[in-house]
């Protein structure tokens, strides 16, 4: 048998209906709104719904820093919910919609791999129900109101050279990061500097993804904060009378998206900030639609554990209110060679030394999960036929010194089967309560939350802010942001700003060169290192490889 792509695995399978699907949630086609046959959207007023007083369990997959070699954190997501079903469990997937952004550029699809995928992929992967469209559209209103609201008299005071609202477009383009506009005659508009952001890294996605309902959503959209008058005061989105449109659009992009794995397992795909520049979790609405329905919900979050379980933990968990009862860490052998020095050429061979050498990037991360944040895990293998007995064994032996036990996962190849392992540690791990704890306190200031992430996180010595950063602390500080949580934009390459320092490094410091606050979504914006919130295309995009045929078959996405 030949090797076959996740596409071409994911075209064979054959979905049930999404009616079938539904029926396994107890929801009859009344409670659902149907996207074809495999794909429906559900209204989070269900949650309304009696469940019975059902006490979910809540797993959070994350990993240990992203190499070329590949973790394959939302793969085990889906094989480990998988498994649960096999053992008979009930349970839910939630996860993040991918954006086009990268599914154009390096990364190519988002819905797992191998026989752990969500379907269906190649409308996961494109438009998918139009979720991101929406998101899209609401961010470049509320800019157009903006640059009206300027253009026609400004009579809120505006100070052009203060804005902070950009447009924004789902897609990796470089070109558009700094741009000027309003050129050209007076009817035209009033002339700027102005640029565009990836959507996936708009503020509305992050606002979008924390809130409870409509009526939360509408408030926070009110909060966003476009810039600033002449007086030094912020001008909001409800000041332009900007949030009712807003949410008016965003109204059946809220409710979350029903699909399935390749096994039937249903999952819930949607909401999906970067996490390093955003918080990198899916919607609040569809982990808490999750828990209400399923008694096992198996979520993720973006990249490494230093960036997407700490804010899912530290943001999310907090806003929302939610308290985890086990993590998976996911990691390769071949991952951990790539941080031990191995080149990628190399990491098909045996090597227990540059094994051991990168092994405390895996390690922090879990010191991190039980020890900072109090929660149990498990590291889970994500195995590949080039590792040896001995290589497991050694990261095995590692990982038990931190008092956390090592399970094979065979997800890719297996599905579900392959995630039994994992599968019955975690129901292991969370029969037993947990000590939950934030890495910071609310009543800190801003200073001390980020350096509590640096130096407790990733292990720095400590926190340089430029002056400007400086600047910007004590203003947000004065305008009563204090209280916010910290979402740091981090390189997801490194435990430090910089992403050359692969595997656990010592003796760095963190430097923020700058601090926005989104009022609207509710936290603060620490931005470090070369961090930008509009990614480039590489020099061979993956775009080049997808085609579509006569047919209307996709090739390409993986």
């Amino acid at each position: 048998m030949g090797f076959k792509s996740d596409i071409e695995i994911a075209q064979e399978a054959k979905p049930q209906d999404i009616r079938e699907i539904a029926k396994k949630l107890g929801l009859g086609e009344d409670d659902i709104e149907l996207y074809g046959k495999y794909k429906a959207k559900v209204d989070y007023n269900l949650l309304k719904r009696d469940n019975g007083g059902r006490k979910s369990k809540l797993i959070l997959t994350t990993a240990i820093n992203p190499t070329p070699a590949g973790e394959g954190k939302t793969t085990t997501t889906i094989g480990v919910a998988d498994g649960l079903a096999k053992l008979g469990e009930n349970v839910l997937v939630a996860l993040r919609e991918p954006s086009l952004g990268p599914v154009f550029g390096v990364k190519g699809g988002a819905a797992g791999g191998g026989y752990a995928q969500v379907v269906p992929m190649e409308d996961i992967n494109l438009h998918f129900t139009g979720d991101f469209h929406a998101i899209g559209a609401a961010n470049n209103l509320l800019a157009a109101m903006l640059d009206n609201h300027i253009h026609q008299g400004n009579v809120l005071g505006i100070d052009s050279r203060t804005i902070t609202w950009r447009r924004c477009v789902d897609m990796n383009d470089r070109q558009l990061r700094n741009i000027v506009d309003g050129l050209g005659a007076r009817a035209d508009g009033v002339v700027r500097e102005d640029g565009f952001d990836i959507t996936v890294a708009s503020e509305v996605m992050a606002a979008f993804c924390l809130a409870s309902d409509i009526s939360d959503l509408k408030i926070r959209l009110g909060r966003i904060i476009v810039g600033y008058n002449f007086q030094g005061e912020p001008v909001t989105a409800e000041q332009l009378k900007a949030n009712g449109a807003m949410a008016a659009l965003l109204k059946d992009a809220l409710k979350p998206n029903l699909v399935q794995t390749l096994e039937g397992t249903p999952a819930f795909v949607h909401g999906g900030p970067f996490a390093n520049i955003a918080h990198g979790c899916n919607s609040v609405i569809a982990t808490r639609m999750a828990m209400h329905f399923a008694d096992y919900v198996v979520t993720e979050g973006g990249f490494g554990a230093d960036l997407g379980a700490e804010k899912f933990l530290d943001i999310k968990c907090r806003m929302a209110n939610l308290k985890p009862d086990a993590v998976i860490i996911v990691a390769t052998v071949r991952a951990l060679k790539y941080n031990g020095g191995v080149a990628k050429d190399q990491l098909n061979n045996e090597n227990l030394e540059a094994l051991e050498a990168g092994l405390p990037n895996l390690l922090k991360h879990v010191e991190n999960i039980t020890q900072v944040f109090k929660l149990p895990a498990v590291v889970a293998i994500n195995e590949f036929p080039t590792d040896t007995k001995a290589e497991v064994e050694l990261v095995r032996t590692k990982c038990q010194e931190l008092g956390v036990n090592v399970a094979l996962s065979q997800v890719w190849e297996k599905g579900g089967e392959g995630g039994i392992e994992v599968a019955k540690e975690i129901i292991r791990l969370t029969s037993e309560p947990n000590e939950f704890k934030f890495c910071y306190e609310d009543d800190v200031t801003i200073a001390e939350k980020i350096n509590a992430i640096a130096t407790k996180i990733y292990g720095a010595d400590g926190v340089d802010f430029t002056p400007q950063a400086k600047k910007e602390l004590d203003r947000l500080e004065s305008l009563g942001f204090g209280k916010m949580p910290i979402c740091m934009a981090k390189t997801q390459y490194s435990l430090t700003d910089d992403q050359t320092k692969l595997g656990r490094p010592t003796g760095f410091r963190i430097t923020v060169r700058q601090l926005t606050v989104s009022a609207g979504a509710g936290f603060i914006v620490a931005l470090t290192g070369q961090i930008m919130k509009m990614p480039g295309l590489p020099k061979v995009p993956a775009a080049e490889k997808i085609d579509v045929d006569e047919n209307g078959v996709i090739a390409g996405l993986f």
